[in-house]
């Protein structure tokens, strides 16, 4: 029997530059980049894509997006929720 490990986190940086059209800044290993005053983090085993607006060094978390599957799902929730 073949298994198929996926790792979330190995595409989600080129993920990210393909959803918003711009090379993000990586932060955390491959698990958070941060777009302008906007971080995405994947979080709770990368389970969760949260969206964090930076203060300077305080964090807003504004909305938190499931991840099942394709990363690029969530991201696309993400991008409408911020251009809304």
């Amino acid at each position: 029997m073949k298994k198929t490990f996926v790792d979330q986190a190995a595409d989600f940086v080129l993920a990210v530059e393909r959803v918003f059209g711009e090379r993000p800044r990586v932060l955390d290993g491959s698990r958070a980049v941060q777009l302008g005053d906007v971080r995405l983090s994947l979080e709770a085993g990368e389970r969760e894509l949260c969206v964090i607006r930076m203060h300077g060094a305080l964090e807003e978390y504004l909305k938190v997006f499931e991840v099942r599957g394709d990363i690029e799902v969530p991201l696309l929730m993400a991008k409408e929720f911020l251009d809304g």
